[in-house]
Parts: structure tokens; C-alpha cells; sequence
């Protein structure tokens, strides 16, 4: 295979290296293009376009392939614990036994938070979403250590600002839902794993011994890293633009869980609630939405189902659903949001026109009936997805950084006016 590409455009003839990655994805290199021909290319919503050279994850929707630095998903989720999976995708490798006991015993030593974090939280109304609570403290932790600012750092700066980042978004998560509904905060207890702690700030009382059920414990650890990465997505893509202007840890965080506060992105879940929701109110039939989901003249469509980027299925989908089953089976919820959803999944994972078109119950489905069982409220569930997505936005930004990547500057082709004089106030 030729190692460039020809572009012919003006009588000339433009030759684009090929690059091709460790998995055989080949794309053309056009950096040099606009210098060369004057021209560049046009991809609303860079779907084409490959911003970045990345080692962290590699994703093959036409395959439902999900793998974290070479591991396989259902590995890790299997096998791992959710600190250990962000330990490999920010720095690499698997941690040894000694690493791990390091890595788990910094963060343990950094999840107390500045009490002044309660000024900053008692200026927000009680109805302030919690996602919004939480960009701007992860953005006031630059406040509360400055040395993180500075764009030329030591490594042992920036390991602390990730230690630091990974150790308190749990505990400012858990304060954003208290302050929310009102009740005390409760402090991180370091005795507890990462996942106990973090439920036990969530939904304990001050004077409560909460020991949350291992079988919930295990759901959440396996949903974080169901989370913690999945490539160029929209919120990962800001992280690194933000980042590659030397903008700090915090700052660069704060704007990847600012973009996936949209609904089309980290809000799957809580649509997909929302939709059973309105099912509920009307009637509860279930039947009925999918006869409508399967009309193509009718606007309903079914939340949850099918994925842009996994064609076929989307492994985390297999995993979490044994999750979900697990947590339902466990809580003996009983709970008519949940029995719609179980109908709506035995259909699409049964009905021959949901199967034919690959309309598969996606990880957003299960998650958001995980987070229902357990009482967590839907404008909670896409913090719940900035705790899992944290550890990839962080091995993003240190990739990033420590491949000197340039500013992001995208370039656009201009549709306004051309020039045009400028007349006075009176002649308008």
C-alpha cells in the first residue's frame, strides 16, 4: 500500500501521508495541507477527523470492541477495581501490589476538602444543579492551590493535582447532593473503600453506621469503569482543547464535566428515566411504546436503545445488565418504573424488528435503572457519570500535555457578508 494519498485540486497534485495506528486504522495526515494548497477540509462535528494520536483507548464500534490500554473492558470490569483501572489509563500499565497500595493510600490521604468549600456551596439556591455545583468547585480547587496553575510543572506537581482530583470529586459529588436536599454533609471515611465512602457521604446520616451492601458496591465499582474512558467523545475532546492552552487540571475537568452536562451527551441516562417516567403517567403500557417506537411516522423514540458509535452492540451493555439484575435481585425494589423498563428490554432483546436494526438496550438503559434502584435522583446520574469519567479525562490531559500537542485552533470556511461600508445611525 502507498504510503501517501493525492489530492488533485488546480492543476496540481497534493501528496497526504497515510498514518496508520497499532490496530490497523489508517487516516490521512492533512497538518500540512492549508500551507501547501491554501485549502482545508469542512467536518461539522469533527466526525471524520481525527484531532489527536492517543494510546489510552481503543474502540471499534463496528465490532463492539472497548479496550482500556490494550485490556479488554469485560476484563477489567471482571477482574479489576475502579482505582486500578484509573491507575493503568493515566499512567499506563497495571499497578503492581506495592503501586497500588501507594496509588489508593495518596488518594485516601487527599479526600478531605477545605471547609471553606462550605461558604462556596451555601451561595448556591437549594435548586442549583448539582452538575453545576460541581463544574465550578473542581474549577475553585485552582483557588485553593495555586501551584497547579503554573503550565511548567514537575512531575511530582502533577501527580499530586491528580491525586488530588481523583481523591475529592467523590467528596465534593456527595456535598453537591446534600446541599441539594438539604441534609448534613458527611466527611469521606478513609477506612472505607473508594465506592463505600463515596455511598456512605451520599446517603448516610451524620449518626448513622452505614455499611452499604457489597452487592451495590460491586455495581458501582463496575459502572465507573464502565465509564472511566471511551476515546474522542465530546467531553474528553474539550478536556484536551482546554488543556492545550496551559490551562490547569482543574480548569481543563471543570470544562469536560460542563460538556457532559448536555443532554446529548452524559444526560442519556437520565432521559432514558425521564421517558419510562412519562409511560408511567400515561398508563403504564408498555406495549403500546414500543407499537409507537416501531412507527416510523410517529416522533416517539425509545431512550437507551442503540449507540452512534457501536453498530452491533455495545459490550458495556453485557456487562451491566448482569449488574443490574444483580442490584434489582438484591434491593427487592418494587418499583413500576423498573417493571416498564424490564418489559422494554426483554422486547428489544427478543423482537425481531428491535433485533434486526440493533435497537440493543445500551449502558445508559442499565445505568439509569441501577441509579433508580438505589434511590439516586435523576439529576444525579450525570455526576455519577463525571465520577467514572474523571480517571480518562486526566489521562487525556497528561497525554496530551506531555506530547507538547499544540493549542487547538480549528480553522472554518466564512459565509457572511463580504466587505461593506458602514453607514450612520440616521441613513439606517
Amino acid at each position: 500500500m502507498s504510503d501517501f494519498a493525492e489530492l488533485h485540486f488546480g492543476g496540481e497534485v497534493y501528496k497526504l501521508p497515510v498514518v496508520e495506528g497499532t490496530e490497523n486504522e489508517k487516516a490521512l495526515d492533512i497538518s500540512k495541507l492549508r500551507g501547501q494548497s491554501g485549502l482545508i477540509t469542512i467536518d461539522p462535528g469533527y466526525k471524520n477527523t481525527g484531532s489527536t494520536e492517543s494510546a489510552i483507548t481503543f474502540l471499534d464500534g463496528e465490532k463492539g470492541i472497548l479496550r482500556y490500554r490494550g485490556y479488554p473492558i469485560e476484563q477489567l470490569a471482571e477482574k479489576s477495581s475502579f482505582l486500578e483501572v484509573a491507575y493503568l489509563i493515566i499512567y499506563g500499565e497495571l499497578p503492581n501490589t506495592e503501586e497500588l497500595k501507594k496509588w489508593e493510600r495518596e488518594i485516601t490521604y487527599h479526600t478531605l476538602i477545605h471547609e471553606d468549600f462550605k461558604v462556596l456551596l451555601e451561595g448556591f439556591p437549594s435548586n442549583a444543579h448539582p452538575m453545576g455545583v460541581l463544574s465550578s468547585c473542581v474549577t475553585a480547587l485552582t483557588a485553593f492551590y495555586p501551584d497547579s496553575l503554573d503550565p511548567v510543572r514537575s512531575k511530582n506537581e502533577v501527580r499530586i493535582s491528580i491525586v488530588r482530583l481523583m481523591a475529592k470529586l467523590p467528596t465534593l459529588a456527595s456535598w453537591a447532593y446534600k446541599n441539594e436536599i438539604g441534609q448534613p454533609l458527611l466527611y469521606p471515611k478513609n477506612d472505607m473503600d473508594y465506592c463505600s465512602s463515596f455511598l456512605r457521604m451520599m446517603f448516610a446520616t451524620p449518626a448513622e453506621d452505614f455499611k452499604p451492601d457489597p452487592v451495590v458496591v460491586a455495581a458501582l465499582n463496575t459502572l465507573l469503569i464502565l465509564h472511566a474512558d471511551h476515546e474522542q467523545n465530546c467531553s474528553t475532546s474539550t478536556v484536551r482543547i482546554v488543556g492545550s492552552s496551559h490551562a490547569s487540571l482543574y480548569a481543563s475537568v471543570s470544562a469536560g464535566i460542563n460538556a457532559l452536562w448536555g443532554p446529548l451527551h452524559g444526560g442519556a441516562n437520565q432521559a432514558v428515566i425521564e421517558m419510562l417516567e412519562a409511560i408511567k403517567a400515561d398508563g403504564g403500557d408498555a406495549d403500546k411504546y414500543l407499537a409507537k417506537a416501531k412507527d416510523k411516522d410517529d416522533p416517539f423514540r425509545l431512550m437507551g436503545f442503540g449507540h452512534r458509535v457501536y453498530k452491533n452492540f455495545d459490550p458495556r451493555a453485557r456487562i451491566i445488565k448482569k449488574a443490574a439484575d444483580d442490584v434489582l435481585g438484591k434491593l427487592g425494589v418494587n418499583d413500576p418504573i423498573l417493571d416498564i423498563a424490564k418489559k422494554l428490554e426483554e422486547a428489544a432483546l427478543s423482537d425481531p424488528y428491535f433485533v434486526e436494526r440493533k435497537l440493543y438496550p445500551n449502558v445508559d438503559f442499565y445505568s439509569g435503572i441501577i441509579y433508580r434502584a438505589l434511590g439516586i435522583p435523576t439529576n444525579m446520574f450525570t455526576v455519577m457519570f463525571a465520577l467514572g469519567r474523571l480517571p480518562g479525562w486526566i489521562g487525556q490531559w497528561k497525554e496530551m500535555r506531555e506530547n507538547n500537542e499544540p493549542i487547538g485552533r480549528p480553522r472554518q470556511v466564512y459565509t457572511g457578508y463580504n466587505e461593506r461600508n458602514y453607514t450612520d445611525l440616521s441613513k439606517r
